[in-house]
Protein backbone atom coordinates (compact mmCIF):
# COMPACT_ATOMS: atom_id res chain seq x y z
CA UNK A 1 0.00 0.00 0.00
CA UNK A 2 1.64 3.63 -1.04
CA UNK A 3 1.99 6.21 1.52
CA UNK A 4 1.29 8.71 -0.72
CA UNK A 5 1.25 9.99 -4.20
CA UNK A 6 2.89 12.31 -6.84
CA UNK A 7 1.23 15.83 -6.06
CA UNK A 8 3.32 18.01 -8.86
CA UNK A 9 6.92 17.43 -9.77
CA UNK A 10 8.23 21.19 -9.32
CA UNK A 11 10.95 22.61 -11.23
CA UNK A 12 13.24 25.72 -9.19
CA UNK A 13 13.95 28.90 -11.77
CA UNK A 14 14.35 32.54 -12.16
CA UNK A 15 11.30 33.05 -13.70
CA UNK A 16 8.84 30.66 -13.06
CA UNK A 17 6.18 32.08 -15.24
CA UNK A 18 8.85 32.58 -18.45
CA UNK A 19 9.81 28.40 -17.46
CA UNK A 20 5.91 27.66 -17.26
CA UNK A 21 5.36 29.52 -20.68
CA UNK A 22 8.05 27.70 -22.43
CA UNK A 23 6.75 24.00 -21.21
CA UNK A 24 3.11 25.08 -22.06
CA UNK A 25 4.48 25.82 -25.80
CA UNK A 26 5.59 21.89 -25.75
CA UNK A 27 3.25 20.48 -23.97
CA UNK A 28 -0.10 22.72 -23.88
CA UNK A 29 -2.07 23.48 -20.94
CA UNK A 30 -2.51 26.31 -19.11
CA UNK A 31 -0.91 28.72 -16.48
CA UNK A 32 -2.09 29.45 -12.90
CA UNK A 33 -0.37 31.66 -10.61
CA UNK A 34 1.80 34.63 -10.17
CA UNK A 35 4.73 35.74 -8.42
CA UNK A 36 6.58 33.09 -7.22
CA UNK A 37 4.89 29.87 -8.40
CA UNK A 38 3.35 29.20 -10.95
CA UNK A 39 1.25 25.96 -12.28
CA UNK A 40 0.98 24.94 -15.64
CA UNK A 41 -1.94 22.08 -15.61
CA UNK A 42 -1.52 20.03 -18.85
CA UNK A 43 -4.55 18.54 -20.91
CA UNK A 44 -4.30 15.09 -19.93
CA UNK A 45 -1.05 14.71 -17.67
CA UNK A 46 0.36 15.49 -14.45
CA UNK A 47 1.06 19.63 -13.82
CA UNK A 48 4.42 20.86 -13.64
CA UNK A 49 5.33 23.54 -11.17
CA UNK A 50 7.70 26.15 -11.10
CA UNK A 51 9.27 28.00 -7.98
CA UNK A 52 11.19 31.02 -7.89
CA UNK A 53 14.99 30.51 -6.69
CA UNK A 54 16.78 33.60 -5.98
CA UNK A 55 20.46 32.72 -6.30
CA UNK A 56 19.26 30.01 -8.73
CA UNK A 57 21.99 27.79 -10.40
CA UNK A 58 21.32 25.71 -13.15
CA UNK A 59 22.30 21.94 -13.09
CA UNK A 60 25.25 21.38 -15.24
CA UNK A 61 25.11 17.94 -17.64
CA UNK A 62 27.37 15.25 -17.30
CA UNK A 63 28.90 16.63 -14.15
CA UNK A 64 29.05 15.19 -11.12
CA UNK A 65 29.94 18.63 -8.95
CA UNK A 66 26.36 20.18 -10.37
CA UNK A 67 24.82 16.97 -11.42
CA UNK A 68 21.24 17.44 -13.53
CA UNK A 69 19.52 15.75 -10.65
CA UNK A 70 16.18 15.00 -12.79
CA UNK A 71 15.25 15.35 -15.71
CA UNK A 72 12.10 15.20 -17.74
CA UNK A 73 11.52 12.76 -20.77
CA UNK A 74 9.02 14.12 -23.68
CA UNK A 75 7.88 11.37 -25.79
CA UNK A 76 7.03 12.85 -28.94
CA UNK A 77 6.56 11.09 -32.69
CA UNK A 78 9.55 12.91 -34.76
CA UNK A 79 12.92 13.75 -33.32
CA UNK A 80 13.81 16.17 -36.05
CA UNK A 81 10.43 18.26 -35.97
CA UNK A 82 10.24 18.16 -32.04
CA UNK A 83 13.76 19.28 -31.79
CA UNK A 84 12.98 22.47 -34.87
CA UNK A 85 10.19 23.08 -31.79
CA UNK A 86 12.06 23.65 -28.75
CA UNK A 87 15.12 25.17 -30.03
CA UNK A 88 12.70 27.86 -31.45
CA UNK A 89 11.20 27.94 -27.91
CA UNK A 90 14.76 28.83 -26.25
CA UNK A 91 16.21 25.31 -25.73
CA UNK A 92 19.94 24.86 -25.79
CA UNK A 93 20.69 21.34 -27.27
CA UNK A 94 23.25 19.18 -24.34
CA UNK A 95 23.47 16.12 -26.75
CA UNK A 96 22.20 15.80 -29.88
CA UNK A 97 23.92 15.02 -32.22
CA UNK A 98 23.85 11.08 -32.45
CA UNK A 99 20.85 10.76 -34.72
CA UNK A 100 20.65 6.75 -34.23
CA UNK A 101 19.72 7.19 -30.62
CA UNK A 102 15.98 6.96 -29.74
CA UNK A 103 16.37 10.26 -27.52
CA UNK A 104 18.60 13.76 -27.58
CA UNK A 105 19.27 15.90 -24.55
CA UNK A 106 18.15 19.91 -24.58
CA UNK A 107 18.46 22.30 -22.03
CA UNK A 108 15.22 24.49 -20.91
CA UNK A 109 16.07 28.38 -20.84
CA UNK A 110 16.74 27.98 -17.00
CA UNK A 111 19.38 25.46 -17.88
CA UNK A 112 17.29 22.01 -16.56
CA UNK A 113 18.28 18.58 -18.68
CA UNK A 114 14.86 17.19 -20.62
CA UNK A 115 15.26 14.40 -23.09
CA UNK A 116 13.00 14.41 -26.45
CA UNK A 117 12.24 10.65 -26.87
CA UNK A 118 10.62 8.65 -29.69
CA UNK A 119 10.44 5.51 -27.49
Amino acid sequence: MALAKLGVVVLDCPDPRALAGFYAEMLGGTLEGEGGWVDLKVPGGPSLAFQAAPGYEPPKWPRSDRSQQFHLDLVVEDLDAAEKGVLALGAQPLDATDRTRTFRVYADPAGHPFCLCAC
